[in-house]
This record gives structure tokens, C-alpha cells and sequence, in this order.
């Protein structure tokens, strides 16, 4: 018993040191391939060496399979192993073989095994093709080599060529959904993500069912690949392959996800640093974005390839399109191979074709391999034809434009006809709330736009869709999109930069005047809307007149509302929300109607038509004439103008009768947009009391998006705050969550010592791994009777009320607070008065303590 536990030691040992050893000369010279080979090798010796030594020798086979058995072993992947028995099995044989599997734990090989005969092989294998894949990719490794060659024979003999390849590109179409979404876009899988290395096996595994060859030099030789083509895919697979192993190394473990924990120690593992413009994590994923592209691509022209080499279909001519182009058993096909070498300008016209032909289903295999060899045609002269600037131009007014950008993207086509995006393929942005690479978040916004112009999707949004269809050149709207955000990772205000690449590809396609000016101004100015819909009080005139004096015009107005709108939902799913819709019509309808009164500020008029549609709604709940009046004779015009008429009217229907009352008065609604609650606080002012409100929804998880602060001319606070309801309750009850709120806030409010801590948790692992420098700016407003105090930091417990408890040590009073919460980053405003804020000294002590509450 000693003898064996110093030779099972001995083994472990030995395979730590060997491990240690070839991970030791990769770091030193990182060659994927030759390590996978070597650790594979390893791993073979110390099993064969087991085998031997339980005395299993020619009993039974010892096969690799699957990623073991193509000799391909990650630093912390499963041996898959399959032991072969022979048939009839001698006594004794199995207890053997289960000491032999015991034995590789105990040293340290973490095993996927199987034991089976030939024939139970054979049958797993017909009901399982994943079983059918692994048993594809098999070695002898130690054993029975007749009894191996009997399963290979017998494997082959029930193969079916055809239904291996449906099952395989079934798989994978399924593989591709499930990865395919907000967070797999943020830690994507480098083996099972839509171009990662299981894509490249799909491929290979095809070849070898098909006896074309299983590597790439074999399915070169059978002209599936050519030379160009074999030496792409397997630059992409290496650099997959060396992405994965690090992984593996860093996390210790076996970790396929590019995870935001290891991001960072990625970049400096592959010696990339942080610039100005770019982290070094984003510069990885940027890396790995891209070779999954030219895997995606090459798997899109390999697939379509093995299918008609499967097939073996005649082609089957549909419809001779035109000179250059035919539908071919329901794909765009090209009469000429040297199509697009000889006229270039078809490349572009391909795209078009299949916009004006919705019917075929994509590219025939044969035109899509010449297609993305041409490639490289797209030069500058290429981008000067104005026959080709022309075809772009309709590509962008036909129906089928998401499609058309999404297959142009794909297969490299966008990025090199128009430069600057092909710059922005692949790139990541860790700023808490883009999910999405900047090129897949700008075709985002291009779908967005193009889904409100399509009759299908009306019922999403009605309002959006008339103000699409009612609008003159549309195509406009795209372009803007293109180019909103495509500066960005350059350095310095990716807006402005955006706005130079706007104007010369307009002046450069023959748009007019008025459409260059459009688009520039959009790209320009398209996070302006929305800053000012959710920091700025958007029913206080003043305001809606400053940002009517930017937009100038309803034709502007509807483009950079439509375009916000795109925007915030092409960002992440978690982004848009009812109440940022609210918020951002709302500003559409009374900024439209400010420019139809000639952009003049009427503070009297709009008075009276608050408090003459607060009436009408007090009518409609049977409240008796002029029972508000007790409530409204203590209130000033600044109330009336920040509030919008239906708050104005509920908060008269509920405090008609209580203005005098001297304990506090909580109500809750369902807010319009059915997505948070309306909560009312009406209560003698005392000290600390935002705080405390913030406090209290603090600790019952409920966010506060804004807050509107008022005092009366008889002391007391009239707070009106909009919260959203937390996750986990968003399936409960709404009567009890206002019951909750209602009962136990106004407890909090009455207690003389009443609880301020906002309770504690975790901040979010992205959060952790790509924390935000807090950012504090305390500025007067733009009539100077207020300053604005904003704040930029990532988002965690607590914080809400930490800020406002320095506002409140600080002397200053809270009349409004926009809380924008952009995925795991807060954007807050708060309007304030307060002494002090006119001596810089003091307004220096204020940053300081705002930053220091921002970093707790």
C-alpha cells in the first residue's frame, strides 16, 4: 500500500513539474500550438505509464477523444477518455478499469471518461451526435489497437455524411443563439461564442465526416480552402487558441469566458498598456472581436461549401437578374468568377441586389468566396466613383438596409468602404452601460431607425413611427446614425470628431446642403437630448426654451428625438425604460410647441394652462370646485412651473384637505409609464430630511430616478420622487409595495431618530474590474439663481443618500435631483441654494467631501 501511494506521489508530481515546465516556456515564448501539442504529450505518457502499470496492456483500448484525442489540451480542460472493452468482457476487467479512472483523479487529471464496447459505441454514437463528434476526433493511446481499428471501421461504415452535417450546422445555430446577448457580448466565450473556436471545429469536424481531410491543409489540398484562405483561418485560430490558454493560466482553472476579472491582467499577459483612448482590456477584447469576425466570415463561405460538396446539387438557375447576376437555388449568384475583380462597383451592387430581391436568402457559396477576396478593391479610388457612391446612397434608401449593413459588416465589406468605421470593428467600451461593440451598437441604432419606418413594428412605438414616415428623406437618419459614435476610441470629444467624418461623407455622396447640415448637427448633438431630458427640469419653461434655441427647427427636433431614442436602445436592453420615454416625448411635444409660438417664453400663459388642466383633472375625480385653493394659496409660481399638471392635481386631491396636518403624509401611485411608483411626501420641513428619504429607499432597494424638492410658503415639504420598483418584485403586488411605502416611510419620517444609514451590498464584479473616477462639477445655473451640482460615478449601495448627507452638512438645500443610472454608472444632478457657494474656497471643501462620498 506504501509502495502505491509513493509511486501515485510520484506521479502526481511528476505531472505538477511537467505542467509548471511548459507553461514556464510558453509565458517565455508564447507558441499556442506547440504547447497544446506538448502538454497533450505529457498527459499521454503518465497515462500510458498507469495503464502499464495496473497491467491493463492489450485487454481493452485507451482512446483520446474529442479535445484530447486532436492532441489539442488546454492548460485546465477535461481528458476525455473513452476505455474500449472487448467483447465478451473478460471477470475483472471493469473493476480494473474503475481503479485505473480512480487512480488519474488521485494524480490529478481531471477525467470525462466513458467505458463502453464497440457496439454500445455505435449505438450512443446513432442517438447522440455529440458522443458521434467526440468519437470522431479519436486516438489510440494506449491498448488494443486491433479492437480500436474495429471501432473506426464500424463508425465509418454507420456514418451519414448528410445527416452529421444538418446536425452539426443545427448545433451550432443553436450554439450561436445562446451566446448571443448582452452579457455574452461583454465576457464572451472563446470556445462556444458566434466566431469562436467551436466554430472553426464545426468545420473541421464536417471535413473529416465527408473524407475531405480533418485540419486545414487537407481540406486546402481538396480545394474547399485556398492558400489565402488556410493561412487567415489559422492566424484567427491561433489567436484564439493563445487567448484561451491564458485565460486558463490566469484564472487557474478551466474559464472560457473572457470574464471582467481577467481583462485587464489579458492585456498585460499579451503586452498591451492603457492609452488615453483605449484600456488595455479593451484592446483585448478588440483582439478577440476581430478574429472571431474573420472566423465568422470564413465559416459563412466554408459551410456553404461543404453543404454543395455534400449535396451535390445542379445548379438550378431561377432568374437571370441581370448581366452580372442570377438567383441560383434560392441565393444571389455571379455569372462570372472574375466579377468583381474585373468591376468592383459590383461588390457594392451585390448588397442592393439582395435588398431589391428579399425572396433570395443570401449569397450563393461560390459568388461569396469571390465577394470577400475582392475585398481589397475597395480602395480610394473605389470610394471616389460616383457610380459606387451612388449605389451606397440607395443601399441606405432601400427597404432591407439592416440586413444589407449587417451582411456588409460581416464579410469586411463597410469597414473598408467607409475607413473610419472599420477602425471601431471589434471595439469594446467599459463604461458600465455599452453592451455592445461600437460598430454592433451602431448598426444597432441604424436597425432601431429602420424599425420605425416598417409598418410591422407600428404597435411598438405609434408616435415614433408617424413622426419616421411623416419625415422627408429618411435616409438622412441613417447616415446620422452611421456616424454618431463612429470616432470613438480616437481620443478627445468623439461627437466632434464624428461631426468632420459626417460632413465629408455627405459633401463626398452629393447630399444637399440642408441634409449635410442635418446630419453634421446630429452627429454633433446627439447626446443632447437626452442629457438634457434626464438632468435638466424639463417642465420648467427656461428650459425647454434653451434647448428650442439649440434645435431651431421642428424638422431638427424630430430627427435628434428619433435618433435619441435609437440610441439609448441600441445600448443596452437594461438602458431604455417607459420612464426615460416619458421623459424624452414629453420634452419633444413642449418643445415643439415652443417653436410653434415663435420660441417666446410666456411663464403667465403656461401658469394658468397648468393650473386650468390641474382643475379639469380634479373635476374628473368629483373633487368640488375650488377645494385646492386652501393648498395652492400656499404655493408659489416656481411650484407650479415645475410640476406637470397631473402631479399638480394629485397632489391637490390628496392634501386639499391635510395642509395644515402635523405629521407626515405618504402616498404612493403607479406611475404613468407602469414601470416605477409616484411617491408624495408631505411633512413639516425638518433637518436632514432628503437624506432621510433617500435613506429610506436606499435600504429597501428602490431607486430613485428623480426627486423634485419643495418647500412651501408655510414651511412645510412638498417632495414629489420617482422610484423603480426593485427586480425581485417586479412580479409582486402593487397595492402592497404602496402600502409599504406609505406606512413605513411616514414611521421613518415621524421618528425623532429616525434610521439615515442606506444599508449596504456588493457593487457589481464590471464595476470592481472597470471602476469610474468620480467626477464633481458645481456650476450656476444659467440664470444664476441656482448652482447644479453634477456628479459622475460607478454605482453601489448607499450612494444616493451618502451625497445627499454632504449637500445637507454642507448647509445647502435640495430643490430637484435627476438620478440617471446608465447600467452600473450613475449620472446625478441636484439644483441647490445654499451659503457659501460663492466663495471658492468653500465650493473646493464641497468637491472634495462629494468625491470622498463617491469613493466609500
Amino acid at each position: 500500500m506504501d509502495a502505491a501511494d509513493a509511486l501515485t506521489r510520484n506521479w502526481r508530481a511528476t505531472l505538477t513539474a511537467a505542467r509548471q515546465r511548459i507553461a514556464d516556456e510558453y509565458r517565455a515564448d508564447p507558441q499556442p500550438e506547440r504547447y497544446l501539442k506538448r502538454h497533450s504529450q505529457t498527459v499521454d505518457q503518465l497515462i500510458e505509464s498507469m495503464w502499464s502499470v495496473l497491467g491493463l496492456g492489450q485487454q481493452a483500448a485507451l482512446v483520446a477523444v474529442g479535445g484530447f484525442g486532436r492532441g489539442q489540451l488546454f492548460p485546465s480542460s477535461d481528458i476525455d477518455l473513452l476505455v474500449l472493452l472487448p467483447t465478451p468482457t473478460p471477470a475483472g476487467l471493469e473493476d480494473t478499469v474503475s481503479h485505473f479512472i480512480s487512480l488519474m483523479w488521485d494524480v490529478g487529471l481531471e477525467v470525462g471518461h466513458s467505458v463502453r464496447t464497440v457496439e454500445q459505441c455505435l449505438s450512443e454514437a446513432g442517438g447522440d451526435i455529440t458522443i458521434e463528434t467526440n468519437l470522431l476526433e479519436s486516438r489510440l493511446v494506449a491498448g488494443n489497437m486491433p479492437l480500436y481499428r474495429m471501432l473506426e471501421t464500424r463508425l465509418e461504415q454507420h456514418r451519414d455524411p448528410l445527416a452529421f452535417f444538418e446536425g452539426k450546422t443545427l448545433e451550432q445555430q443553436q450554439r450561436h443563439l445562446r451566446h448571443f446577448g448582452a452579457t455574452n457580448n461583454l465576457e464572451p466565450n472563446i470556445k462556444e461564442s458566434p466566431g469562436g473556436l467551436r466554430d472553426l471545429q464545426t468545420i473541421l469536424w464536417i471535413g473529416k465526416a465527408i473524407g475531405l481531410g480533418g485540419n486545414w491543409d487537407a481540406l486546402a489540398r481538396r480545394g474547399i480552402l485556398t492558400l489565402a484562405e488556410t493561412r487567415l483561418i489559422k492566424h484567427s485560430e491561433k489567436q484564439l487558441m493563445r487567448l484561451r490558454i491564458d485565460l486558463h493560466l490566469l484564472a487557474r482553472r478551466r474559464e472560457d469566458r473572457l470574464i471582467f476579472d481577467l481583462q485587464q491582467q489579458m492585456g498585460k499577459t499579451l503586452d498591451l498598456a492603457d492609452t488615453p483612448a483605449k484600456r488595455a482590456s479593451e484592446q483585448v477584447m478588440q483582439l478577440f472581436y476581430r478574429a472571431a469576425k474573420t472566423v465568422s466570415q470564413l465559416n459563412g463561405i466554408l459551410l456553404p461549401t461543404l453543404q454543395a460538396r455534400i449535396y451535390s446539387q445542379v445548379p438550378r438557375v431561377v432568374d437571370n437578374l441581370n448581366d452580372r447576376f442570377y438567383s441560383v437555388n434560392g441565393m444571389l449568384g455571379i455569372r462570372q468568377n472574375d466579377l468583381f475583380e474585373k468591376q468592383p462597383g459590383a461588390i457594392l451592387e451585390a448588397f442592393l441586389m439582395l435588398q431589391r430581391h428579399p425572396e433570395l436568402t443570401g449569397f450563393a457559396p461560390r459568388m461569396l468566396r469571390a465577394l470577400w477576396h475582392a475585398r481589397a478593391r475597395i480602395n480610394e479610388r473605389f470610394r471616389r466613383d460616383p457610380a459606387n457612391r451612388a449605389t451606397f446612397l440607395e443601399i441606405l434608401r432601400s427597404p432591407g438596409l439592416t440586413r444589407a449593413l449587417r451582411r456588409m459588416n460581416l464579410y469586411g465589406v463597410l469597414g473598408k468602404y467607409l475607413p473610419n468605421f472599420g477602425r471601431i470593428v471589434g471595439q469594446m467600451q467599459h463604461d458600465l452601460f455599452h453592451v455592445y461593440t461600437v460598430d454592433e451598437h451602431i448598426l444597432m441604432v441604424v436597425r432601431n431607425l429602420r424599425r420605425f419606418a416598417i409598418s410591422a413594428f407600428n404597435h411598438e412605438y405609434p408616435f415614433l413611427s408617424r413622426l419616421i414616415n411623416d419625415f422627408d428623406r429618411p435616409e438622412v437618419l441613417y447616415v446620422a446614425g452611421l456616424f454618431h459614435d463612429i470616432a470613438k476610441g480616437r481620443g478627445g470629444d468623439h461627437s466632434e470628431l464624428g461631426r468632420a467624418d459626417a460632413r465629408e461623407f455627405c459633401e463626398n455622396h452629393g447630399l444637399s446642403k440642408e441634409d449635410t447640415d442635418l446630419v453634421e448637427w446630429l452627429v454633433s448633438r446627439h447626446l443632447t437630448m437626452s442629457s438634457v431630458a434626464q438632468k435638466q427640469d424639463i417642465y420648467d419653461p427656461e428650459t425647454v426654451a434653451r434647448f428650442a434655441a439649440d434645435v431651431a427647427t421642428p424638422r431638427r427636433l424630430a430627427a435628434l428625438y428619433l435618433l435619441t431614442v435609437a440610441d439609448i436602445r441600441g445600448t443596452s436592453p437594461k438602458v431604455w425604460n417607459a420612464w426615460k420615454a416619458k421623459l424624452l416625448e414629453d420634452l419633444y411635444h413642449s418643445t415643439l410647441r415652443h417653436l410653434a409660438n415663435g420660441g417666446k417664453v410666456d411663464r403667465n400663459s403656461e401658469l394658468e394652462e397648468r393650473q386650468h388642466q390641474a382643475r379639469a383633472m380634479l373635476r374628473l375625480h368629483a373633487i368640488p370646485e375650488g377645494a385646492q385653493d386652501n393648498l395652492w394659496s400656499r404655493l408659489d409660481t416656481v411650484y407650479f412651473l415645475r410640476h406637470e399638471a397631473r402631479e399638480i392635481a394629485w397632489h391637490a386631491r390628496v392634501l386639499n384637505h391635510l395642509v395644515d396636518t402635523p405629521v407626515p403624509v405618504v402616498r404612493a401611485r403607479l406611475s404613468d409609464d407602469r414601470e416605477g411608483l409616484q411617491v408624495l411626501v408631505y411633512t413639516p420641513d425638518q433637518p436632514e430630511l432628503f437624506v432621510r428619504i433617500c435613506a429610506f429607499f436606499g435600504r429597501t432597494n428602490y431607486s430613485i430616478a428623480d426627486a423634485k424638492i419643495y418647500t412651501t410658503r408655510h414651511g412645510y415639504a412638498l417632495d414629489t420622487f420617482h422610484v423603480f420598483i426593485p427586480e425581485h418584485d417586479k412580479g409582486g403586488n402593487y397595492r402592497d409595495m404602496i402600502n409599504f411605502i406609505e406606512f413605513e416611510l411616514a414611521s421613518a419620517l415621524a421618528a425623532p431618530q429616525a434610521d439615515l444609514s442606506a444599508g449596504s451590498g456588493r457593487i457589481s464584479r464590471h464595476l470592481k474590474h472597470f471602476p469610474i473616477t468620480p467626477q464633481v462639477l458645481i456650476r450656476p445655473d444659467d440664470r444664476s439663481d441656482f448652482h447644479v451640482v453634477s456628479l459622475v460615478a460607478g454605482d453601489r449601495p448607499g450612494l444616493l443618500a451618502r451625497v445627499a448627507s454632504v449637500l445637507t452638512e454642507h448647509g445647502l438645500n435640495v430643490h430637484s435631483a435627476k438620478i440617471m443610472t446608465l447600467g452600473g454608472r450613475v449620472e446625478d444632478s441636484f439644483l441647490v441654494t445654499g451659503p457659501g457657494l460663492g466663495d471658492a474656497k468653500q465650493v473646493i471643501q464641497l468637491e472634495a467631501a462629494l468625491i470622498k462620498a463617491l469613493r466609500i
